[in-house]
């Protein structure tokens, strides 16, 4: 009996690792709390979007090891940054990103959260950087949205592939604000809302 219970727990232990290593925390632990079901509810959170500026050319006048060293670099410092003010990155396409702070787990702060996430982002860029130009590599720019709102949250998919995510007018307004920081020339621009509750 002891044995079986060890190996139950070195299951289970396994299972989390695994969940953990395709999911965020906060979603993995949410799926070993609830169990997974398709569906959502309407939650209020913050949303945040990050892009590379300039992506496309970069990576057209590179070879494509190291636009995938690129990427995978950024990614690590963005992600630390997001996960270090309690976000939940659920979203990466190309060199984009979207985070959401407040959900699955609800932080009453997670409007002063997110701009700090999209500071420290900021920061994390500088030393991404540095490092760039210590191998003879270009820097990078991005721009980084914000929005604060009423969402929908949920699985989306089928019961074979699905994905946690965040939809509604809230999302893309965050997306929007951050295409718009090419115009303002601005990397970080936030809603109304949002800056009413830092």
């Amino acid at each position: 009996r002891v044995n079986a219970s060890l190996e139950k727990k070195r299951l289970r232990d396994e299972q989390r690792r695994l969940f953990r290593t395709f999911a965020t925390e906060e979603v993995a632990e949410e799926l070993l709390r609830a169990g997974f079901s398709l569906g959502g509810k309407h939650v209020t959170a913050s949303v945040l979007f990050a892009d590379i500026r300039s992506f496309t050319t970069i990576a057209e006048s590179q070879d494509p090891s190291d636009t995938i060293d690129l990427l995978n670099g950024y990614f690590g410092l963005m992600f630390e940054a997001i996960n270090a003010s309690g976000g939940t990155v659920n979203q990466m396409v190309g060199d984009g990103l979207m985070a959401v702070f407040g959900a699955p787990v609800f932080h009453e702060d997670h409007r002063e959260r997110a701009v700090r996430a999209g500071l420290e982002m900021l920061e994390q860029l500088k030393i991404f950087n540095a490092q760039q130009i210590e191998i003879n590599k270009k820097p990078i720019n991005i721009g980084i949205g914000i929005a604060s709102g009423e969402m929908i949250a949920g699985y989306t998919g089928t019961q074979t592939r699905a994905t946690y995510t965040c939809i509604g007018d809230t999302v893309n307004l965050a997306a929007r604000i951050e295409s718009h920081t090419k115009v303002a020339l601005r990397p970080l621009l936030i809603d109304l809302y949002t800056r009413e509750g830092l």
